[in-house]
């Protein structure tokens, strides 16, 4: 925030009454507005300084600094390299967790800016670009600015608000824990401040920059990476009825698992996606193998539905084996399952008021996207809402404009704003400031 805002902020404090300050709401589309030179100078620094999930120890001093600076309690180390501040409220009330992820990607940036990231970092044994490529460093400039706002509004604060500041979003390295399930497994969601609630956000290249979308129930899919081992019998090319062809029965398998989403779930619920993305068998073109190896990912917008999705595959994987002589083993991965990211129902309807007097008609009810995040799991432990933020610039259409995890992704630096204007006002309103 600048001086002028600041002081502004401090007058009209000073000019009410302690039992009237929490019921006046402040502007927060100017007060963001006034901080968006901080916020942009911020989300360049850590644009230009990515690290990797689990790696993120630079960015977490930084972010510390950041928040010691505004007076908060900060605590460090959380899930490897994430870090937790505190603001404590002058009223009494609730608590909130606000999450904003820290991470980059291995991607090298192709985007020529004067803070383009020019990181280079070992990624599964390769030398590799590192850049923001999917809207973190706005992630983090937002929840800073969120702090900065809310911090000045101390006094008149009702509750306390827990930011969380957390790593390894893009999955961990093979090996190792982390992300939100390691925060939750650590306790960040039952320390004291224990959350009532949690409130994040997404910056998204499909939408356009002052757009704000929301969904009550399941906005982000969940995501279960899968292996699928096709065991046959080996032999020659030229006598296939020697041996039993695990690369047919494999192919059988890809086309029996389409067949899922085609013909076996209730494509009016919710969709759901079965996806082979790998296939590895053999070594000769004239040798038929024993085995065969694929790997892919399954996609759900509902609990129950993923839970009967893998139920079908593993099915239809064994069966179609067992049916062609070979035999089928089907492994879901623990490294990377991520629930679905599910907005609470009745959490929205409560905030749906704030978010529209907020933002009018740039607020729109957002399609669910098969994407997966691992917010979900906090949302998993207690209520949560996460929100879609527009980047696309107003004159670029969809198809012009670079995607999240792209080398050439960026964003309107406006959307910043954005995201600190959706974060306050719902914060404010449940915490009983609205």
């Amino acid at each position: 925030m600048n001086l002028k805002a600041s002081r502004i902020a401090t007058a009209l404090c000073m000019a009410l009454p302690v039992a009237a300050l929490a019921a006046v709401e402040p502007d927060w589309a100017a007060l963001s507005a006034a901080d968006a030179p901080h916020l942009v100078e911020q989300r360049r620094y850590l644009h230009q300084h990515p690290e990797l999930s689990n790696r993120e120890f630079k960015t977490a001093k930084y972010l510390a600094t950041q928040l010691r600076g505004l007076g908060l309690e900060v605590k460090t180390g959380v899930a490897h390299t994430g870090v937790v501040a505190v603001l404590k409220g002058a009223l009494p009330g609730p608590v909130v967790a606000l999450r904003a992820d820290i991470d980059g990607l291995p991607v090298t940036e192709a985007v020529d800016v004067p803070f383009k990231s020019t990181v280079r970092a070992q990624y599964d044994g390769k030398d590799v670009g590192v850049m923001h490529a999917c809207g973190h460093d706005g992630h983090m400039a937002i929840l800073l600015g969120v702090a900065r706002l809310l911090t000045a509004q101390r006094e008149r604060l009702p509750g306390t608000v827990k930011f969380i500041f957390q790593p390894a979003e893009e999955s961990p390295p093979v090996g190792e824990e982390g992300g939100a399930a390691l925060m939750v497994k650590e306790g960040v969601l039952d320390a004291s401040p224990r959350p009532d609630v949690i409130f994040g956000l997404h910056l998204l290249s499909m939408f356009e920059v002052g757009k704000v979308g929301y969904r009550a129930g399941g906005i982000m899919a969940s995501a279960d990476d899968m292996r699928i081992v096709v065991h046959g019998k080996q032999t020659h090319g030229a006598a296939p009825w020697l041996g039993v062809d695990p690369i047919v029965v494999a192919s059988q398998i890809v086309l029996g698992l389409q067949t899922i989403p085609a013909r076996q779930t209730v494509a009016t619920q919710a969709p759901v996606i079965v996806s082979i993305g790998k296939i590895d068998g053999g070594v000769r073109d004239n040798i038929i193998p024993d085995r065969v190896e694929m790997k892919g990912t399954l996609r759900a917008l509902d609990e129950d539905m993923r839970q009967d999705l893998q139920m079908r595959v593993r099915r239809t994987a064994e069966k179609i084996a067992e049916s062609a002589g070979a035999s089928a083993e089907v492994f879901f991965s623990e490294r990377h399952a991520y629930p679905v990211t599910f907005n609470d129902p009745e959490l929205m309807t409560q905030m749906l008021p704030a978010l529209r007097g907020e933002f009018g008609d740039a607020l729109f009810e957002a399609q669910p996207i098969l994407g997966a995040e691992d917010f979900s799991f906090f949302q998993q432990k207690i209520p949560g809402l996460y929100l879609f933020v527009g980047i696309r610039p107003h004159d670029v259409v969809p198809e012009g404009f670079a995607s999240n995890h792209s080398p050439n992704f960026t964003m309107d630096e406006a959307a910043l704003q954005t995201g600190v204007r959706a974060l306050t006002r719902l914060t404010w309103d449940y915490l009983g400031g609205g």
